[in-house]
């Protein structure tokens, strides 16, 4: 794709008065600050709003579970009365209608949410579903998590959309990523969003901007499954499980390297390869939006491109409006699809052996790679798809060897798509995947970085 287009006119000069620059740099910065500045917490580094988030989170510990359990209930309760009543007086209401009226898919899945929400707050009902390793798993230790996130996320992500940066970013590494990944330039910011803070984060900008239209349902489906990355935080608790912190610097290296590795094959791959290059609508993107016009310098026309949406950014109060909008979608709709999506997942994992047969075939690819203990490894492999941390911990109690235990931390990062949290984050949101491509893209992503990742572990631990 050429960046010049010589039969397009010079553009007219534009200035911009003091005001749409400080329309433009005041939010931006403190968007900048609060997603995306390294800052110490503890004895690691994170970034504002995931300790702003933590706040959130212990300031609500005492009623969060009920407080979550009371809003699943809600949503599934309303989508019930908005599917099967449609009642006039409430589908006025857009909001309420944007949030309860779904397909029967959703509908079915958010009543499985309040039944698994239920059962397991009020610990009544069949242990598989109520245990502390299934449905309280996800009730206890990831829904309060995300619960503080998406308030936040939800709130204060308008900052980073709204008002220029990302029309600077994107502009400016539209070479890099385009060509690289077949993605924007402005997806670099997810991504950075997602590494320093949270996967989860990544996701909702994802989806948000694909609702805005400025994604395709090609280049959302890439950008969700490939550049939602697991953060640097939750990389130094993999590590710790396995108790190889002393490792963490050359895993980290690792982790990157593997997905990028991914990040470049996967996407030229089915299922990702053949999704449509058309909007959330169905129509066509406008094919000369990242060309840089005659006459102007790359910078020069992110810069134009940056004040231009600030100079159109809605003001204080829309901006409100919008984030409170953005955070009572995320809590009510997302909520329950990981409560149902992520239970299911850990059942399957815990109490039937489906998981451990399907990692058999890769028995002989990891005796290939000369991977040690590859019988008890490849158990593993598949377990990663319900939950990111399960293979660790199985790697801790039952793996002697410093390589493999290695190789299955930086694996279950690298797979990304897990169920107990970014695959039903996808699911839930209007990101065009479903299960079945989420299962692919999970064996893709095995088959792409376990040889990276083995080739590191022999040079780096063995």
């Amino acid at each position: 794709m050429s960046q010049l287009d010589s039969s397009r006119p010079a553009p007219v000069q534009k200035s911009y008065d003091l005001k749409v620059w400080l329309v433009f740099l005041i939010p931006s910065l403190i968007g900048v600050f609060l997603f995306m500045t390294p800052v110490p917490s503890g004895e690691i580094m994170t970034i504002p709003i995931a300790v702003m988030a933590k706040a959130i989170q212990a300031s609500f510990s005492d009623i969060a579970l009920g407080l979550i359990a009371t809003i699943i209930c809600i949503t599934g309760v309303m989508s019930l009365v908005f599917s099967v009543f449609k009642p006039k007086s409430l589908t006025k209401f857009r909001l309420l209608n944007h949030l309860f009226n779904v397909s029967w898919i959703w509908l079915v899945t958010r009543l499985f949410g309040m039944a698994f929400v239920l059962l397991t707050y009020f610990q009544v009902g069949p242990h598989a579903i109520t245990s502390e390793n299934t449905g309280l798993l996800v009730l206890k230790d990831l829904l309060p998590v995300l619960f503080s996130v998406f308030i936040l996320a939800g709130l204060l992500l308008p900052l980073l959309l709204n008002f220029g940066l990302l029309e600077l970013v994107g502009t400016l590494l539209t070479k890099v990523m385009r060509p690289l990944f077949g993605v924007p330039g402005r997806s670099a910011v997810n991504c950075v969003a997602s590494w320093l803070g949270d996967g989860s984060v990544g996701i909702l900008m994802t989806a948000r901007q694909y609702e805005d239209k400025y994604y395709t349902q090609r280049e959302a489906a890439i950008i969700g499954t490939t550049f939602s990355a697991v953060s640097i935080t939750f990389c130094l608790v993999v590590i710790g499980q396995v108790k190889l912190e002393y490792l963490f610097a050359p895993f980290y290296l690792t982790v990157c390297l593997a997905g990028v590795v991914a990040a470049i094959i996967v996407p030229r791959l089915p299922p990702l390869r053949f999704k449509k290059d058309v909007l959330i609508d169905g129509e066509e993107p406008d094919g000369n939006a990242e060309l840089v016009p005659e006459g102007k310098t790359l910078f020069k026309h992110s810069l134009d491109v940056a004040l231009t949406k600030a100079e159109k950014a809605p003001g204080l109060k829309g901006t409100i409006e919008e984030g409170l909008h953005n955070a009572f979608d995320m809590v009510f709709a997302v909520l329950p699809v990981v409560m149902a999506v992520g239970t299911f997942a850990l059942i399957i994992a815990e109490y039937t052996p489906v998981f451990q047969y399907l990692g058999m075939p890769f028995i002989p690819f990891l005796e290939l790679l000369q991977i040690p203990e590859a019988e008890m490894a490849a158990q593993t492999i598949m377990v990663g798809f319900a939950d990111m941390f399960i293979p660790s911990i199985l790697a801790a109690g039952s793996i002697e060897s410093d390589v493999t235990r290695f190789i299955i931390a930086a694996m279950s990062v690298t797979q990304l798509i897990y169920m107990s949290e970014v695959g039903a984050l996808l699911l839930g949101s209007k990101i065009p995947v479903n299960i079945f491509e989420l299962f692919i893209i999970f064996i893709l992503r095995t088959l792409v970085t376990l040889p990276v990742i083995a080739l590191m572990a022999h040079w780096l631990v063995g």
